[in-house]
């Protein structure tokens, strides 16, 4: 597991989690500290090393340089020529070398030991600078907050509004300090990724550089020690030959001596002062309270800010009543009373301000006025994934391919907003946007239109790939093994509404296109999933957890590129299972039903386009009165014949599609493709092959309501085709 990602909400309330949370990080950074500080150490070792090994073979090399062979006689072979110079060559080539060693040792310690030092130095130094500062002002507020908080309510009016302001002074420095003191722990921890390995990559490409030179060194040298072997054979195949001759002439010489030569589920948290009594008297003790409104559990762990650890064991009480303490019946400002099932008298406490008591109150139901500031504001995107979606989307492809597929950066180089913008009016506006055969014109240019694509997918209301599935896709991106992932996202994908799937495999089969031109466009799988993921995977919320999550929404569309073929041509292997489709009903349960188009894929042998079946639809709309009364068989005998061959096509969604009963659709009867094992009394348990009578769609997303052996349940959606 990661770090926990810090999120600038907790510093607002400065929890323990939060406190511990910064621990975990803190340590990390310190380890990472000393980790540099032994690397640069080692470093510096290796770097003197080799310029001691350079050093030595340099002396090596001179040494023979210097040497000189001295032949007998007064002539010399081809061959012996060839020996005589050979120390030289290998003086040169160790020389050469040699040179090429100490160019990598000086821009070693440039590329690494200066960066690691720098690294260490101005960020990890900086974040401990930040981490001082954040420690002085913690205590500082807390120290003034004390003061603060012991004021007696009988002074002046005006030296109380004077006390407030002061303390809000502090607190927001206080707040701003920590904000920007988890930014920078969390930019140190992020720059570390790259700054940290990208020096080692640079000495590693040096090295690299090295041993390439060595190995041009070895070509180069390749034709002379050809001869030179050769020079060496013939030598030795002399010398053999005359050894015999030698040995002889020793032989008869004996008698005469010759001369020898190596990354909250609480209703409401935060500190609050609680009154203790002691032996001498009694006392307020800080506690970082949370409470839980539907358990109505309030629990009290004592905690100092100032050495950030706990003063004493947790205490969790259930709450019987809240009420407000009136400012003349207590010295202290913002006190209330709580009164638990589980505890005997009445336990006070001090919150940090009027508003902080305010909002404590109205979490537990206490007698302040409930104030919601809670405000719903929903934007609306004017783009639509309708015929005018697909028109606009097509036609930017279209451009693309026909004119720009090899312009280096396609999709990473934006267009001019005020152009991109007036394209985008062109392509929306209802009148050119019905004429499906005009072009985008040329004097539009390729970056002005595949900025309108990327924006129109933006504007559209939720993203292509849909929030409700975005951390499933992420999840899926997580998994270990590629095969696991590309399967997981085949049959998410498949559980995308039908539009949304055509969309995105019309822009999948782009981006495989574009990819294959990546030699000239110089856009790769990976640079446009760095261009889509954040656009057609975005979350719901942006949180800094979320942002961390931005690379796994690159791998997606990477895979979706990669295996698009497969993806959008075949069937997921393993359909959903039962408890996933439960899953899906009891999260569905809390909210609207969707509408059809968000409901899950079914799988169905029948096939006809979305024209087709709106007209399919109308007759059966204008027929439903006669269906009650007549043979409901005949009505779909004779709207079957208005099935399309399975090689028609719709000009408008080029992608065929599985049908889906519509709602108004007659009851009809199914055959189970897997079996099933109910889960709950409203479903049916089955086998595959079982035939359900009366099946029709139910209100539950993702499931159908038939009758099997006279009694009538829930049957999963995509577990049966229609006979």
């Amino acid at each position: 597991m990661g770090l926990p990602a810090l999120e600038f909400s907790d510093c607002c309330l400065d929890s323990p989690h939060f406190r511990e949370t910064l621990k975990s990080h803190e340590a990390e950074l310190d380890k990472t500290n000393k980790f540099i500080k032994e690397l640069i150490k080692d470093g510096k070792s290796l770097i003197s090393a080799l310029k001691s090994l350079s050093l030595a073979k340099r002396k090596f090399a001179d040494s023979l340089n210097e040497f000189k062979f001295q032949c007998i006689g007064d002539a010399e072979t081809d061959d012996e020529m060839c020996i005589a110079r050979s120390l030289q060559e290998f003086a040169t080539v160790l020389r050469n070398l040699e040179d090429e060693r100490i160019r990598m040792i000086e821009n070693a310690s440039e590329v690494l030991i200066t960066p690691l030092e720098k690294f260490r130095k101005e960020q990890i130094g900086a974040a401990k600078e930040a981490k001082k500062k954040y420690d002085k002002e913690t205590e500082k507020y807390c120290g003034i907050l004390e003061k603060h908080l012991n004021l007696s309510s009988k002074k002046k009016e005006s030296q109380l509004q004077e006390a407030d302001s002061q303390v809000d002074l502090v607190r927001q420095h206080f707040y701003e300090v920590s904000l920007e003191y988890v930014f920078k722990v969390q930019e140190v921890q992020e720059r570390k990724m790259f700054e940290f390995v990208e020096p080692l990559l640079a000495f590693l490409q040096g090295l690299f550089t090295f041993y390439h030179h060595g190995y041009e060194l070895a070509k180069d040298f390749s034709d002379f020690k050809t001869e030179l072997t050769i020079s060496i054979q013939n030598t030795r195949n002399r010398f053999e030959g005359t050894r015999s001759e030698v040995e002889s002439l020793m032989k008869k010489m004996k008698e005469n001596p010759l001369e020898h030569k190596t990354i909250s589920p609480y209703t409401m948290e935060g500190y609050l002062y609680v009154q203790e009594k002691r032996h001498f008297g009694t006392s307020w003790v800080k506690h970082y309270c949370t409470y839980q409104r539907d358990s109505k559990q309030i629990t009290m762990v004592p905690f100092d800010q100032k050495s950030g650890g706990k003063g004493g064991e947790d205490e969790s009480v259930t709450l019987k009543s809240c009420t407000r303490r009136k400012t003349d019946s207590i010295e202290k400002r913002f006190c209330f009373d709580v009164e638990a099932v589980d505890r005997p008298g009445v336990i006070t406490m001090q919150a940090l301000s009027e508003e902080d008591r305010r909002l404590w109150m109205e979490a537990m139901d206490g007698r302040e006025p409930v104030y919601n500031s809670n405000k719903d504001s929903q934007s609306e995107g004017t783009a639509q994934l309708d015929s005018i979606g697909f028109s606009i989307i097509r036609k930017c492809i279209h451009a693309v391919e026909t004119r720009g597929i090899n312009e280096q950066g396609l999709y990473r180089i934006v267009g001019v907003n005020s152009r991109v913008q007036k394209l985008l009016s062109v392509l929306m506006d209802p009148k050119t946007a019905s004429e499906t055969e005009t072009d985008i014109c040329a004097e539009w240019e390729i970056k002005t239109i595949t900025s309108a694509l990327k924006t129109y997918l933006r504007m559209l209301p939720g993203p292509l790939m849909m929030y409700q599935f975005q951390r499933s896709f992420i999840k899926a991106a997580k998994l270990e093994n590629q095969e696991s992932r590309v399967s997981e996202i085949h049959s998410l994908v498949h559980r995308l509404p039908e539009k949304n799937r055509q969309m995105l495999q019309l822009l999948m089969n782009h981006l495989a296109n574009v990819a294959n031109n990546h030699k000239q466009n110089l856009m790769t799988v990976a640079n446009l999933g760095v261009v889509f993921g954040p656009t057609l995977l975005r979350p719901q919320e942006e949180t800094v957890a979320a942002i961390m999550d931005i690379k796994f929404q690159n791998i997606v569309i990477e895979i979706l590129i990669e295996n698009h073929e497969k993806i959008f041509n075949t069937v997921p292997d393993t359909p959903l299972t039962n408890a996933q489709l439960h899953l899906s009903r009891k999260k569905s349960s809390d909210s609207k039903p969707p509408s059809c188009s968000e409901r899950p894929l079914t799988l169905f042998h029948a096939m006809q386009s979305a024209e087709k079946q709106e007209q399919r639809n109308s007759i059966i709309n204008s027929s439903l009165e006669s269906v009650v009364s007549s043979n409901a068989n005949s009505i779909l005998n004779s709207s079957s014949s208005l099935q399309p061959n399975m090689n028609s096509s719709d000009p408008d969604l080029d992608v065929l599609k599985p049908i889906r009963p519509n709602s108004l659709t007659p009851f009809r009867k199914a055959k189970a493709l897997y079996a099933c094992k109910a889960e709950h009394d409203s479903e049916l348990s089955f086998t595959a092959g079982t035939v359900f009578d009366n099946v029709h769609p139910s209100q539950e997303p993702g499931w159908l309501e038939g009758t099997l052996d006279g009694k009538t349940g829930l049957i999963p959606e995509n577990y049966v085709e229609f006979l």
